[in-house]
């Protein structure tokens, strides 16, 4: 299972090893693509839901509704507060989940029911 965003102050350690502090995956500038990046994280599979809210770990004071969820697009998962990041704050994502996101035109792959249900099983653990 692949994570995008998988930043120490975003994920416990029971995922494994973090890539690291959000602020040290902060570019100088935006993706020129952002606005197509933002809608396809925004378009994920929930894997798991979560009520409320997540408050801004950077401090701007902000808040995202359902930011403690987990979306999928049936290889990467990624929270649901991870748009946040990337659109307000410039965080980086891996190269390889950008280039997957292009070729399918930020288009969201159709949901696979089963592979999805694999999925869940692997983040509930």
């Amino acid at each position: 299972m692949k994570i995008a965003g998988f930043f120490q102050e975003l994920w416990v350690p029971s995922f494994g090893n973090a890539r690291g502090s959000l602020r040290d995956f902060i570019m100088p500038t935006s993706y020129e693509d952002a606005k197509q990046i933002t809608q396809y994280l925004l378009a994920g599979h929930e894997i798991f839901s979560v009520m409320g809210s997540s408050e801004d770990v950077l401090g701007s004071g902000k808040t995202v509704l359902g930011g403690d969820s987990t979306l999928s697009d049936g290889e990467w998962i990624w929270r649901g507060d991870l748009w946040f990041y990337v659109w307000n704050h410039r965080v980086q994502l891996p190269e390889e989940f950008l280039t997957r996101m292009r070729a399918n035109n930020y288009l969201m792959p159709a949901e696979n029911e089963l592979q999805l249900v694999e999925i869940a099983k692997y983040v509930q653990v």
